[in-house]
């Protein structure tokens, strides 16, 4: 009887598919502006202007695209954009649906420097702060139908479940994006949809949709419900409304390929134990007049701030700091693995820069600041500890080490092209939140392939920023050997100590080559030439022989030859003499902008990575005794 139903049910779908396939879905239910007004009215609607334009630039011109984003950071009114549609639109009515979005945000928010509006077919937001990147600040919205399905307690179990399984498996999915359909019984069927923007994390989708949930939950028995967390989407109906060959099969994201209706009830649950532990342990330590101290068995929040870590929690979590937990070494401290008692992984720094730091309050207000950045492509500080001459910092924990591991150590080839390119993409974004979208500018000084951690997904999370900050002024150049790697430092820096926040645009750049190459930026290459890489990179590029640069562990089905060049010559963009370089942001938007043909990159200034640059604390950047090989612009 199951198998006759499914059939049935897969003739109904497409014999409606004509129908829905038509239909761009531009009912709204939500619709709001921002209370920030415009500081410049001529500035801003330019750059509203561009940014929308650029938007459907994409959407046209990328068929079966369903996500774009866009920006005009141009002062003093900047504008950020995201739209969004459901995967089962077609490209047609996916550029309807923003066609519509725009003409209602232009006439309903003329003149605010922030605008969303959801339709059931789309998403399209923008603001005067960049926000794509970022974990959603709760603002649930919920619109449910008129109707009540007469079977009401099956169908609302079947809905809950439905629901349940949708949002346990979206979070786990490329695009983030599920659509499924669950029989009732009696003819009657329920159909859902869940989406969040594809710039999150995961854990950030499962939240958003989990809030989306409490709001749309008490819209059954009703046979239609919507949910929405700013760029999150929830909906259910008892008819159907996405093409029926869309489907998600969610076993293949659930534990045991069955039914996850515990999820939610289960994660209740927990909280519930959580929160009895908690006041459990709270009145346990009072009874022994202790005072409760932070960061034993929790992990930070952003309401929370950095925690405060016990040391001798963090001395038994990494297993006395011993060598088999060690993770690696950096010029800042060596890292450890360690497990707290809740059984959280994390990774323990110990900072060898104690001497360096004036006060104790200077280094908690410094790592209070860099626990406040939160960006999907910047690792996130949890806590910290410091006893004595001892300081620890507390860090999330990356099972796929660091991106130097895949391009040059023991996984080295296992990289693929499509994982390459979204490595160059995240850390250019993260990069730009850090110059220029957090509330202070702070430049890395040190990028590089080590400093790149690769989460469960492949998604890059740059580590050590901001960890310059900790050293007094006068020993942050790179002759303290903490700020800075020669090879991928930049040689205004090196050599005169010239410090902006190109200084690190021109270490990306490197990093850029190596990812496209396999090869270190240090490694000297004997034959034919004696040349490091951005000397080989140059010179091919010279000769029209880009594609020579290009690691040969690479299928060269899975990448465009344009596309390659194109990542190559933005690489040599960033090497440029430090006033031709482009901004992160800008790279950024050349990397996600189709074209590249009006640039034309500039001879860089090699430095040989083996320049000797003197340890010691002399106000003079470079000593007269270090040895520096550079070769001037001005000819080969």
């Amino acid at each position: 009887m199951t198998s006759l139903w499914k059939i049935v049910s897969f003739i109904v779908a497409t014999y409606t598919i004509a129908v829905v396939i038509s239909d761009p879905q531009l009912s709204v239910f939500q619709k709001a502006c921002s209370n920030y007004d415009a500081t410049n009215p001529v500035v801003f609607r330019a750059n509203r202007n561009k940014t929308l334009s650029n938007l459907r630039l994409q959407l046209s011109s990328n068929d079966g695209i369903h996500f774009a984003i866009s920006q005009q950071p141009i002062q003093p009114d900047p504008v950020y954009a995201m739209f969004q549609c459901r995967n089962y639109l077609n490209s047609s009515d996916c550029l309807a649906c923003f066609d519509s979005a725009e003409t209602q945000i232009r006439s309903y928010c003329p003149l605010d420097g922030g605008a969303r509006v959801f339709y059931d077919g789309c998403f399209l937001r923008y603001e005067s702060i960049g926000f794509v990147d970022q974990i959603l600040v709760s603002d649930n919205f919920r619109l449910c139908g008129n109707n009540v399905i007469s079977q009401e307690t099956t169908f609302a179990r079947t809905v809950d479940e439905l629901l349940s399984d949708i949002i346990a498996a979206t979070p786990k999915i490329n695009g983030y994006f599920a659509a499924s359909s669950r029989e009732v019984g009696g003819g009657t069927i329920a159909y859902a949809v869940a989406q969040c923007p594809e710039r999150i994390s995961p854990t950030a989708c499962n939240g958003c949709l989990l809030a989306a949930y409490e709001k749309i939950n008490s819209c059954v028995p009703q046979s239609e419900g919507r949910a929405s967390d700013h760029g999150c989407f929830l909906r259910y109906s008892n008819s159907t409304f996405f093409n029926g060959y869309k489907e998600t099969d969610l076993s293949l994201f659930l534990k045991g390929g069955g039914s996850s209706k515990t999820f939610i009830g289960a994660m209740v649950g927990g909280l519930a134990f959580l929160l009895f532990v908690a006041v459990f342990t709270l009145w346990f330590q009072f009874l022994r007049r202790k005072p409760a101290k932070e960061g034993d068995i929790l992990v930070a929040t952003e309401l929370r701030g950095p925690m405060n870590y016990r040391y001798n929690d963090l001395v038994s979590a990494a297993k006395k700091f011993s060598e088999q937990n060690k993770l690696g070494e950096g010029g800042f401290g060596d890292v450890y693995k360690g497990t707290l008692t809740n059984g959280k992984v994390i990774a323990v720094k110990k900072l060898a820069i104690w001497k360096s730091i004036r006060a104790k309050a200077d280094f908690e207000s410094e790592v209070k600041l860099i626990s406040n950045v939160h960006h999907r492509n910047l690792s996130r500080l949890l806590g910290y500890c410091s006893k004595r001459q001892e300081l620890l910092l507390v860090y999330e924990y990356m099972a796929n080490t660091s991106l130097d591991k895949f391009l040059f150590g023991d996984r080295c080839g296992t990289l693929n092209w499509k994982q390459r390119f979204d490595i160059i993409v995240g850390t250019a974004r993260g990069l730009a939140y850090l110059h220029e979208e957090f509330h202070v500018c702070i430049i890395h000084r040190d990028i590089k392939s080590s400093n790149i951690l690769l989460d469960d997904h492949f998604q890059p999370r740059i580590a050590d920023f901001g960890l310059a900050r900790l050293l007094p002024e006068d020993q942050t150049h790179i002759n303290t050997r903490f700020a800075g790697t020669l090879g991928y430092t930049a040689p205004e820096y090196v050599i005169n100590g010239q410090l902006s926040s190109r200084v690190d645009t021109y270490s990306y750049g490197v990093v850029v080559l190596e990812i496209i190459s396999g090869r270190r930026s240090n490694d000297l290459q004997l034959e034919p030439f004696t040349e490091y890489l951005l000397e080989l990179a140059w010179r091919l590029h010279e000769e029209d022989k880009l594609m020579d640069l290009v690691d040969r562990s690479l299928d060269i089905n899975e990448y465009n030859t344009d596309e390659m060049k194109k990542g190559i010559g933005i690489a040599l963009l960033c090497t440029q003499s430090s006033v031709a370089r482009p901004s992160m942001s800008e790279v950024v938007s050349l990397l996600t902008s189709k074209g590249f043909s009006d640039y034309r990159p500039t001879r860089p200034t090699f430095i040989d990575p083996n320049t000797r640059v003197p340890n010691d604390s002399s106000n003079s950047p470079v000593s007269s005794n270090a040895t520096i090989a550079i070769t001037e612009a001005s000819g080969r």
